[in-house]
């Protein structure tokens, strides 16, 4: 329970910095009732600073200028650009339909073939 005597510890250091920076009481926090601790040690401890020098062993190198934003679609450019694609997409789906008619035709025509093969290995003998 060590953890909860510091978390009250923290508070009410908070609290007294609060009050100290305000110059009034915050009673805002504290439910009807209930007593104000007014005493608060509140340790210090001194940071010290050092100041590091770098040196460097060249000058800095410049940003890279931004790279240009390319010049806004006109209307008509779009237009020509989606009917480019569609038609594209269009030419795909044709060769696809195309290809799978030539596979399930070449499939039905070795299916007829071996089915009028009577050596084949399912063939009774």
């Amino acid at each position: 329970m060590k953890w909860i005597a510091e978390r009250d510890a923290l508070i009410a250091q908070t609290l007294a910095f609060v009050q100290s920076v305000t110059g009034r009481k915050d009673d805002v926090l504290q439910p009807e009732g209930t007593p104000v601790a007014t005493t608060v040690a509140v340790e210090s401890i001194a940071v010290e600073a050092a100041a590091v020098e770098i040196e460097l062993a060249q000058a800095p190198v410049p940003p890279p200028p931004p790279t240009p934003l390319p010049p806004p679609r006109v209307i008509g450019d779009f237009r020509t650009e989606m009917q480019a694609r569609i038609a594209n997409f269009r030419k795909h789906q044709e060769r696809f339909e195309r290809e799978r008619e030539e596979y399930c035709a070449e499939t039905l025509t070795k299916l007829r073939a071996a089915i009028h093969d009577a050596s084949g290995p399912w063939a009774k003998k």
